[in-house]
């Protein structure tokens, strides 16, 4: 019997499939053309061989958990091998398992040690207990099967669905395509009811992870609900503590380390009296700061449905759209407040994130001065000076990132010494506390009045745009309606409908989020009291603060703009300086005058 003939060959679908899985086998290359593909392929035959070297397959799904001990790797092991040991000059060279992985794909460690095997004639048997152990892709089972296989006189036996690739005469070998086809469907329908199962956890508050967060463990109650560790919560609470204060990420995981705190997954494993099997320095690393301090968990709040697949085929995980979250607040007791979770978030959305010295400081204005003319940030430059009063000593100063980089003919140098800046801030910041403690209600009314002031243009702009936006829409649901009545009734080409209505209902897309972002600008200048108050409420903190400190800088202060030395002699050097709830928020911190921030420096 030949397996495929010449005319098929020339089938282009069929010709690109063996192209794609006879290279897994080097077979062929993408990089060549196979003229010789009929050559290769014609009059290849599966013949019975005089002995067989025999690899079992097994496999084990996660939701194939759920069907009992019928379908246990066990059991699929004890049954094939069981079968090979009958069987006259059956050598059985070993059994490649997967353990938790889906049919729908051929990336899994156990299939392709199996492959790969097959590929250098170390087997010529391969044996599973049915086509669904083997994979519910229907194409790509096929085309090993059919095509892969034979080609390399290796058989192929599923126990139970009496497939075996020797007898190509079968009722059940010609059945086989039927037989993929309703594994691919049953792995499809599977998938819908997890989807749904994990929506009806999420919706219930159900915890699912598959092990707590540090700083909690599972509860023993139906949801799983989290208990604090108390063994571990105060090194929760110290993270965060230390970020609020202006510490970098870096600096928390090297006082973690200096502490020998070890790390939650060796914490983990510890409690559970195994040795940690990731391959690991059992150090704290910046990135294990950063995920704890970015998780909601730690202020009783569980988000759900936040991370889906592309589809059942394909198990990339990507992020949901913030609208499609479950999130359910105060489902158990926090570990720390929720203000000070606020805190740390508005450090982390800071427009710096601060890099440490060598002395493992971050200087209170680091990352948070931009230069009047090009819109850089200033940089941190370190000069050795030598005097008779003090010897040795090293000046930091702060210059145009830009002047720095690439020199004069991009910028000038903006230079300001950091005791010279820090003086004028803390003064700045002096002056408002003493206005507030003075005469809040005077300092109240005043700031409210800036802040009208700020958003007096930018509110109408807003009005009036709103108002075009939301006509234009109100003509795009007109519009869109009459083009599907006109498609209904073929009034227009089917094409020219389609292409019609992919482009007003993109726009329709754009105007509702612009729409969105007005309504929300709008909505935080209703806020403009409470924001007021907070400020407020930080500046009486610093009344009477001694020096500078980083803390202080990230609570109270959104961005500074520093001008060129004037030319005079003796003439103030002009700083502004620009407060949070004072002040709008930077849409990109890399550049002071990049359009989305919508800063105009009026020199």
């Amino acid at each position: 019997m030949i397996l495929l003939s010449e005319k098929r060959l020339k089938n282009p679908k069929i010709v690109s499939y063996c192209k794609k899985y006879l290279a897994i086998f080097g077979l062929l290359r993408y990089n060549k053309c196979i003229p010789n593909m009929a050559a290769l392929l014609k009059g290849v035959i599966m013949k019975k061989q005089s002995s067989y070297n025999v690899g079992i397959y097994v496999r084990l799904s996660q939701e194939d958990e759920r069907n009992g001990e019928s379908l246990s790797i066990e059991n699929q092991k004890r049954m094939l091998t069981e079968y090979v040991s009958k069987q006259f000059d059956w050598n059985l060279i070993g059994i490649y398992e997967d353990d938790g992985y889906s049919g729908t794909t051929f990336d899994r460690p156990g299939i392709q040690h199996l492959l790969n095997d097959a590929k250098t004639g170390k087997i010529n048997l391969i044996l599973v207990k049915d086509l669904s152990r083997f994979g519910r892709n229907y194409i790509e089972v096929g085309q090993y099967v059919d095509y892969i296989f034979p080609s390399y006189n290796i058989r192929f036996i599923a126990l139970s669905d009496n497939i075996d690739t020797l007898n190509r005469n079968s009722v059940a070998l010609e059945m086989m395509p039927i037989v993929n086809l309703f594994n691919e469907w049953h792995a499809a329908s599977t998938s819908k009811k997890i989807r749904a199962v994990k929506l009806s956890n999420a919706k219930q508050g159900k915890y699912t992870a598959s092990v707590a967060s540090y700083g909690y463990i599972a509860g023993t109650d139906e949801n799983r609900t989290p208990i604090i560790d108390e063994n571990t919560a105060p090194n929760v609470r110290r993270i965060f503590i230390m970020r609020s204060e202006g510490a970098s990420s870096p600096q928390i995981a090297k006082a973690l380390n200096n502490d020998s705190i070890i790390t939650p997954s060796d914490y983990t494993y510890q409690r559970l009296g195994k040795p940690n099997p990731y391959i690991s320095t059992h150090l704290w690393s910046a990135g294990m700061v950063r995920d704890i301090l970015k998780n909601p968990i730690y202020v009783g709040t569980i988000v759900g449905q936040k991370y889906t697949t592309v589809s059942y085929k394909n198990h990339k995980k990507y992020i949901r759209d913030e609208s499609e979250w479950i999130t359910l607040e105060n489902a158990f007791e926090s570990i720390i407040s929720k203000d000070l979770w606020d805190k740390v978030q508005e450090v982390n959305n800071s427009v710096s994130r601060g890099k440490t010295t060598r002395k493992g400081e971050i200087l209170p204005l680091c990352g948070l001065m931009y230069c009047a003319d090009c819109g850089s940030k200033l940089k941190k430059c370190t000069s050795t000076h030598t005097t008779k009063a003090k010897g040795k000593h090293q000046l930091v100063s702060y210059s145009c990132n830009n002047y720095a980089n690439h020199g004069k003919n991009f910028c000038s140098s903006h230079h300001i010494m950091q005791n010279l800046i820090e003086e004028i801030v803390l003064a700045d910041i002096k002056t408002n506390a003493q206005l507030v403690i003075e005469d809040e209600k005077s300092a109240r009314e005043m700031y409210l009045t800036q802040k009208n002031a700020l958003y007096s243009k930018q509110s109408a702009e807003d009005t009036k745009l709103l108002s075009q936006y939301e006509s234009r829409m109100n003509e795009l649901e007109k519009i869109i309606s009459k083009t599907y009545e006109d498609k209904i009734l073929e009034r227009i080409p089917d094409d020219l409908s389609t292409k019609m209505l992919k482009k007003y209902l993109d726009e329709q897309k754009v105007l509702s989020e612009k729409i969105a972002e007005i309504k929300k600008s709008q909505a935080n200048v209703d806020n403009d009291e409470k924001n007021i108050d907070e400020f407020i409420n930080r500046l009486k903190k610093y009344y009477d603060a001694p020096i500078l400190t980083r803390e202080m800088c990230l609570e109270l202060i959104e961005y500074i703009v520093v001008y060129e030395r004037p030319e005079k002699h003796g003439t103030p050097r002009k700083v502004e300086i620009y407060y949070k709830f004072m002040s709008n928020k930077l849409a990109d911190s890399r550049n002071l005058l990049l359009p989305q921030n919508n800063v105009s420096i009026n020199n």
